[in-house]
This record gives C-alpha cells, sequence and structure tokens, in this order.
C-alpha cells in the first residue's frame, strides 16, 4: 500500500526529489487531489495514465507554481495574462498554445495545453521545492469519484502508487473551471468548476460561452474532465429535480439519497442513508462535500443511490455537471 505522508519539509524534500527522478506522488490541491508527476519528462507522464489506467487521449493539467513558469511552458497572450492576474494561485485551468518544451504525451498529442497555478500552501510548497512543472490529474481511477481526502486516495490508488501526502480535506472540492484561450478572440468554458464563466466575463469585459462539452467516445480531447461518463460511483445513481417528502419516507434500507439542503419540515423517521450536502443551501459547500458523499454511500453496499440537482446557479452548475456525469451510466433523471 501507499505511504502516507504529513507535509513536513523533511517529507515533501524527500517526495521532492522523488518527482525529480521520475516517481509518482499524490499530493493535495485546493479542488481535488492529484496524482503527479514530471510535466516535462514523458516517461512520468505515461506512469500517471498507466496508474489511472486513463485513456492516453485525455490530456494531462499542468500545475506551476507563478505566470514566469506557465510562460515557459505556453504561449500567453494578453487575455491569459489578465485570467492569471485575476485567478491565480486558484482553481483556474487555462488552455493555450504549448511550446515544445511539453511532451506530446502530456497534451494527448495535441497543440495545446492546459495549465493551472494551485493555491493549497502543501502543493505550492511542493512545487516550489521540485523546481519542475507538475502533471497532477485528479488522484483516482480513471472515470470514478474524485478524491478529496488522502483516504480516498488510499482507497483507489493505494496498491498502486508509492506516495500520497495528507494536505487535509479539499476546500473547494470540486475540478478546477477549465477556460481555452487558445484563440484569445474566442474564449471558451470547456468544463465549469470553482470560478463561474460570469465571473471569467467580468475580467475579460466580454461574454464567454460555456461549451460544458459532454464526449462519449475515444479520439484525443482538448482538456480533460469532458468525458459523458466521469466522476462515478460504482452504486447506480440516479438524479432527482428534487428529492420528495414521498421518495424520503419509501426509500429502502439499501439506498442512500443525498440532498443538496435540509428538507421542510425534516427528514422523516424513516428516511433511509441520507447525506445533506448543505444545511443552509450553500452551493460552495455543496461542491465541496459532494465527492466526500459519493464516497461514503458508494462504499456502504447500497443497491442504488439518489441525488439531488442544485439551483443551476453559481458553484451549482458545477456540483450539476459532476452529477450528471456521475449519473451518465444510468438512465433515470427525472
Amino acid at each position: 500500500m501507499a505511504a502516507i505522508h504529513q507535509p513536513t519539509t523533511a517529507n515533501l524534500r524527500r517526495l521532492a526529489r522523488v518527482l525529480a527522478e521520475g516517481g509518482l506522488v499524490a499530493v493535495p490541491t485546493e479542488t481535488v487531489y492529484g496524482l503527479a508527476a514530471n510535466a516535462l519528462e514523458p516517461r512520468a507522464c505515461r506512469a500517471i495514465f498507466r496508474a489511472k489506467q486513463r485513456p492516453l487521449s485525455d490530456p494531462l493539467i499542468v500545475h506551476v507554481p507563478s505566470v514566469a513558469a506557465a510562460a515557459r511552458l505556453a504561449f500567453l497572450n494578453a487575455e491569459a495574462r489578465q485570467l492569471m492576474r485575476a485567478f491565480w494561485p486558484g482553481p483556474l485551468t487555462i488552455v493555450l498554445r504549448k511550446r515544445p518544451l511539453v511532451p506530446a504525451v502530456a497534451t494527448a498529442g495535441g497543440p495545446t495545453v492546459a495549465i493551472r497555478c494551485p493555491a493549497h500552501p502543501v502543493m505550492r510548497r511542493l512545487l516550489r521545492l521540485c523546481r519542475l512543472p507538475l502533471a497532477a490529474p485528479s488522484a483516482n481511477p480513471f472515470g470514478f469519484i474524485s478524491p478529496t481526502t488522502a483516504e480516498h486516495v488510499e482507497a483507489g490508488l493505494g496498491r498502486r502508487i508509492p506516495h500520497i501526502i495528507d494536505g487535509g480535506a479539499c476546500h473547494v472540492g470540486v475540478e478546477s473551471t477549465i477556460v481555452d484561450l487558445s484563440d484569445p478572440g474566442a474564449p471558451q468554458v470547456l468544463r465549469v468548476g470553482g470560478i463561474t464563466a460570469a465571473q471569467i466575463a467580468r475580467v475579460l469585459g466580454r461574454p464567454v460561452p460555456v461549451r460544458n462539452q459532454a464526449v462519449v467516445a475515444a479520439g484525443p480531447l482538448r482538456a480533460p474532465g469532458l468525458l459523458t461518463r466521469h466522476y462515478s460511483p460504482r452504486t447506480p445513481l440516479r438524479l432527482h429535480n428534487r428529492i420528495s417528502a414521498a421518495l424520503l419516507r419509501r426509500a429502502a434500507a439499501d439506498e442512500g439519497l443525498i440532498l443538496f439542503a435540509a428538507p421542510d419540515p425534516g427528514l422523516p423517521k424513516t428516511a433511509a442513508r441520507v447525506t445533506i450536502l448543505s444545511r443552509r443551501g450553500s452551493a460552495k459547500e455543496a461542491a465541496r462535500r459532494l465527492f466526500a458523499a459519493l464516497h461514503k454511500l458508494d462504499r456502504a453496499g447500497l443497491r442504488q443511490l439518489h441525488a439531488e440537482l442544485a439551483p443551476e446557479t453559481g458553484a451549482g452548475i458545477a456540483v450539476n455537471d459532476r452529477l450528471r456525469r456521475a449519473a451518465a451510466k444510468r438512465r433515470g433523471h427525472e
């Protein structure tokens, strides 16, 4: 099993050397835990794909400590620099034309690279210590629920990777927003996340369409997280615009329910396993707790999961995107 390390200076220095030598380390970020390797070493990048059983057609996000580090990997345009000033470090990934330094395996053979500057203090310390850009997709078996704690990583990849850094629970809880600026005249959001399209539009001073793509099949992708089936529990998941009091009453003991907010007038005494993402109805809190709720219920040996969609605004858009992809392998949205 993987060793779980506390983020002491000695441990981070040792794991920075592991990364510099081509090894794998699961790392905390503010969004979800990532499986990191040297982004400039093709063999190290391929090790990520093998450990996750991830198709080579799905590109990696490259993590950097600064705008200057990003400029060594991609051609920055004025729009990208605007967004970097506004949102970096933070949960925003920017797709740009890549420089030759970036290996093709990290970009699914395409001409663009997805770059992010993370805000998590442990990840930032690690980036400074190893002095390398780190490719770090979510640290879970491909297609399954993203990890937001070190324990989630251990449960999913503990037998396939050697090292996990425990940086606590992720405070954003869903993957970064991805904005494509490879054509600066036509910016577009490819994946919703911790930064909204409205926030991006305000900085750029123009509307930014959301092309929140849902790709069914193979072929190189421009960015990660676009597949229709993704973030999926092994237990069948059914979505509801609203979970009714009647469903709460009649749910069987082998059914789990995820509510966006606390129901009014409250849970019936007969309710089965129920997780409430935010008792006060906060979409940001719901996003932070979503994957942990799915992990917990998915390990409970249940027959069926039900989840309630969030209001389609702000962070609720990202919550609903993850739920829809998590449920895509099964019919059942009512």
